[in-house]
């Protein structure tokens, strides 16, 4: 039986792929990679030819860019997810370096634990 670290990793490559399949479609540049932390990612190209990484989080069913607000979509609606993104790739991704989203369930559900 696979474990949960390595169901997360294959659910979030499969959404990954799927993803790419759209966006290809839609004439964006994505590239499935896998970063240095060993996180499956896609490397997404905006109209100024920056590029940033789609990662999912798995926790929250979220494909995200960056720590912003609007740096995120829902992954259960494909359809959704792949507008805004084409969207944000057609307005260029924000100024600077990519923010990272780090949430940490386990510890949030350690916090509570009685």
């Amino acid at each position: 039986m696979a474990s949960m670290r390595e169901r997360q990793y294959a659910y979030a490559q499969r959404a990954l792929a799927a993803l790419r399949d759209e966006l290809t479609k839609r004439e964006v540049s994505a590239a499935l990679v896998v970063a240095e932390d060993g996180r499956p990612g896609l490397d997404v190209t905006d109209s100024r030819l920056r590029v940033r990484r789609v990662f999912v989080h798995t926790g929250f069913c979220w494909f995200y860019w960056g720590d912003q607000g609007d740096e995120r979509v829902t992954c259960l609606r494909l359809g959704t997810a792949v507008e805004r993104i084409v969207q944000a790739v057609r307005d260029g991704w924000h100024e600077g370096e990519q923010g990272e989203l780090r949430i940490d369930l386990h510890g949030i559900a350690e916090a509570y634990r009685i």
